[in-house]
């Protein structure tokens, strides 16, 4: 049974940092190569989008164009758990952030819709005032 538990959420200043974390069990993102995971967010009265991904196979992260050079997704295998360090945060960051597990079987893509991954966390509130 694989369960992803996120933490780090808050309320900031617009400028200010946070951390969140999402902790995995039953899904080993190394075991194979398909394995992708994400962060997405929803804003109020908006639809869910993606924030950043990594995949196993080359290990490389993709960032949306609005996070660019502020957020960075890291991982900690030992630990089984992903991270992602939002710096320089604005008000439009505010929404729930879910962290999500999927896998492909195509070599070449990255999966950056939500309808890609099957596992997802309860999600985290991120407020950014101004």
């Amino acid at each position: 049974q694989v369960q992803l538990v996120e933490s780090g959420g808050g309320s900031v200043q617009a400028g200010g940092s946070l951390r969140l974390s999402c902790a995995a069990s039953g899904f080993f993102f190394s075991q194979n190569d398909g394995n992708h995971m994400a962060w997405f967010r929803q804003a109020p009265g908006k639809n869910r989008e993606w924030v950043a991904v990594i995949r196993s196979r080359d290990r490389r992260t993709f960032y949306r164009d609005s996070v660019k050079g502020r957020f960075t997704f890291s991982r900690d295998d030992a630990k089984n758990t992903v991270y992602l360090q939002m710096n320089n945060l604005k008000p439009e960051d505010t929404a729930v952030y879910y962290c999500a597990a999927g896998s492909t079987t195509m070599k070449t893509v990255v999966l950056t819709s939500d309808i890609d991954y099957t596992y997802w966390g309860q999600g985290t509130q991120v407020t950014v005032s101004s």
